[in-house]
């Protein structure tokens, strides 16, 4: 409540003493938030009134006291308390529901009071003391609620969910004249002269968009790692900033569909292949293993969950992290344990290795070997030179045939 001994009996005080006595009294504006709080019914113009008299005093003080002095910050906080006090009472906001769902987002309002967020509809600060907003928990799109019925635009994610794919064309731009000359979210007039606004080109989509809608944002374009292996950010507008955010760990780029020579080129490429193709030989090992079970190894990979799916799906950021050499790293340190588990640690797992039988000679065989080769039928192990040096059958392969013969021949 608005504290009348601050404001009435302390006024002529405050608004008519000296200035010795008129700097601490100033001082003590603002201390409370309950000195500016009215928690039932509606306030009255003394009140506003009373504000802009407190307002006045304190610009007064800021000018009498000494230069960045404590005392002289400590004011301006307080100018600033009172100023957006005073815009509060000014325009009181009705009670807004915790959660909106418009065009597939699903808006929650936010309690935070920072000042820093920027609204993504018309550009502007969002002054978190006195105004409302809200945020997307879908795509994070931030808001004034005053803003809320302007959006045009639905929710990314949603884009994401049902359409997990990109843009795989370099820029591919159109025109500006194939856009009518406006932004192709919002539909703003524009032009390259900036007159009346400003137009952007967005590098992923090659679409030109308006200040609004294009805030000078950067990104990697999946395009142009692709293609050319380059990882240089380029302007992109906030929707497809958006886009690529939420695109980023998703497993939906197959290199030996889309660039194949791309591995002959890029020997990191290969590597990561090669780890891809042993890990998935080890899984086996690992699903019927109690033990591997109870340590819980499989999920060393839980951030990269396709990795123990197929070897030839890649997201985003698996190529990102493949180029800076991280991705390299942490998968032979993986690599390397879950070898260790299968050919010294566990007992049960070592009892699946193979004996070549071709030469019937050397240590026990894994299919994840550097040494091996294995048999596309029946998955047996031998080693890589014998088996490229016998055109023979495989010898697995040769029992199991002669084996079903026999049966046959017994059920006549």
């Amino acid at each position: 409540m608005f504290c009348s001994e601050v404001y009435t009996e302390g006024s002529s005080e405050l608004f008519s003493g000296t200035k010795t006595h008129s700097s601490d009294r100033t001082m003590d504006l603002g201390l409370a938030e309950d000195h500016f709080s009215r928690p039932v019914g509606s306030f009255v113009a003394s009140d506003i009134e009373q504000l802009k008299l407190a307002i006045e005093e304190c610009k007064k003080l800021i000018l009498e006291l000494p230069e960045h002095s404590e005392r002289q910050k400590d004011t301006v906080v307080k100018l600033i308390h009172l100023r957006l006090k005073l815009q509060e009472l000014k325009d009181p906001e009705e009670d807004e529901p915790n959660l909106r769902v418009i065009l597939e987002h699903r808006f929650s309002k936010e309690k935070s009071k920072s000042v820093k967020q920027t609204c993504d509809k018309c550009s502007t600060i969002i002054w978190g003391l006195i105004q409302t907003w809200y945020t997307c928990t879908g795509c994070y799109y931030r808001c004034h609620s005053k803003c809320m019925n302007q959006i045009t635009k639905p929710c990314v994610r949603s884009k994401v969910s049902h359409q997990s794919e990109y843009e795989l064309s370099i820029c591919p731009e159109i025109g500006l004249d194939r856009q009518d000359y406006r932004c192709a979210e919002c539909r703003t007039p524009i032009s390259l002269r900036g007159v009346p606004s400003e137009a952007r080109q967005c590098d992923y989509t090659g679409q030109y968009y308006c200040s609004t809608c294009h805030w000078n944002d950067t990104a990697i374009i999946p395009a142009r790692v692709i293609h050319n292996w380059e990882f240089e950010p380029r302007k992109v507008c906030r929707s497809s900033m958006r886009y690529l955010t939420l695109m980023m760990p998703r497993p939906v780029l197959k290199l030996k569909e889309i660039n194949p020579l791309l591995f002959n080129f890029v020997e990191e490429l290969v590597e990561i292949r090669k780890l891809r193709h042993d890990i998935l030989l080890m899984k086996p090992y690992f699903i019927t293993c109690k033990e591997a079970m109870e340590a819980r190894l499989l999920l060393q990979l839980q951030d990269r969950q396709h990795f123990v799916e197929n070897d030839d799906m890649y997201s985003l950021q698996d190529l990102i992290d493949i180029s800076t050499g991280r991705l390299s790293c942490s998968l032979t340190e993986i690599h390397t344990t879950f070898a260790k588990h299968i050919k010294l640690d566990c007992e049960r797992c070592q009892a699946k290795g193979f004996v070549c039988e071709l030469c019937k000679e050397g240590d026990i065989l894994f299919p994840f070997d550097s040494h091996t080769s294995v048999c596309h039928e029946c998955s047996a192990v031998f080693h890589r030179d014998c088996y490229y040096d016998n055109s023979t059958t495989c010898p697995r392969c040769a029992r199991m045939t002669d084996r079903q013969q026999d049966e046959v021949e017994e059920e006549k």
